[in-house]
C-alpha cells in the first residue's frame, strides 16, 4: 500500500488500520533512518551490523503494518460468530480469546524491535556522522513512538484476556520493555540536549 493510500485508509470511519499498524510504520520509518545515518557515517563494523540489522527490521516492521490489522480483523471475525446456542456461545468465546491472544503477537514484536532501534539510534548519536545526529534523533524518537504504541495495543488486548497466566507473563515482558526504553530515551535526551538545542 502506498502512503497516500495508507492515510486515507488509516483515515477512514473503520476500524482497521489503527493504532498497531500506525505503530509498525513508526518503526519501519525509524529502521529506514537508522539504515540512512549508519550508511553516512564511518565505515566500522559495528555500524555496519547495525545497517544490515535495521534493513532486516524494517522489512519486517512494513509486514507488521498489515500483520496488525489483520491481528484485529480476527478479533472482529470471531465476535461475529454465532450465539443462538450454549455450544455457540462456548466456541464463540473461546474464538474471540484466542484471536485477543493472536492479537498481542505483533504489537509484541513491533515494541522489542523498537528497543533494538531506540539502542541502534543512540549508539549512531554518540558515534555516528555528526552532521546526521538530528536524523539519529528522528529515528529515535519515531522508534520509541512505535515502542509506546505497541505496549499501548498490547495492554488493550491483555484487557480482555481471560488468561491469568498469558497476561502475567505479558505483563512482566511489558514492564522490562518499558524500563529498558527509559533507560535509553533518557541517555539520548542527555545527550541531544548537550549537542543540540532542544
Amino acid at each position: 500500500m502506498e502512503i497516500k493510500q495508507f492515510l486515507e485508509k488509516l483515515s477512514s470511519a473503520t476500524p482497521t488500520p489503527g493504532g498497531g499498524s500506525t505503530s509498525a510504520l513508526a518503526g519501519a520509518l525509524s529502521a529506514s533512518l537508522v539504515a540512512m545515518v549508519a550508511g553516512l557515517s564511518p565505515k566500522q563494523k559495528r555500524i555496519a551490523d547495525i545497517r544490515r540489522r535495521s534493513l532486516v527490521i524494517q522489512k519486517r516492521l512494513y509486514r507488521a503494518i498489515k500483520e496488525d490489522a489483520e491481528s484485529y480483523e480476527a478479533v472482529l471475525k470471531a465476535f461475529r460468530l454465532p450465539k443462538r446456542t450454549e455450544n455457540e456461545r462456548l466456541i464463540r468465546t473461546k474464538a474471540i480469546q484466542k484471536a485477543y491472544q493472536k492479537a498481542t503477537v505483533t504489537p509484541q514484536w513491533v515494541s522489542e524491535q523498537s528497543v533494538k532501534l531506540l539502542e541502534y539510534s543512540h549508539i549512531l548519536i554518540l558515534k555516528g556522522n555528526p552532521n546526521a545526529i538530528s536524523d539519529a534523533g528522528v529515528a529515535a524518537f519515531l522508534a520509541d513512538t512505535a515502542l509506546k504504541g505497541g505496549l499501548l495495543n498490547i495492554g488493550i488486548n491483555l484487557s480482555a484476556i481471560r488468561d491469568k497466566s498469558f497476561t502475567k507473563k505479558m505483563r512482566l515482558l511489558m514492564g522490562r520493555l518499558e524500563r529498558r526504553r527509559n533507560q535509553l530515551m533518557g541517555r539520548m535526551d542527555k545527550t541531544l540536549g548537550e549537542s543540540l538545542i532542544i
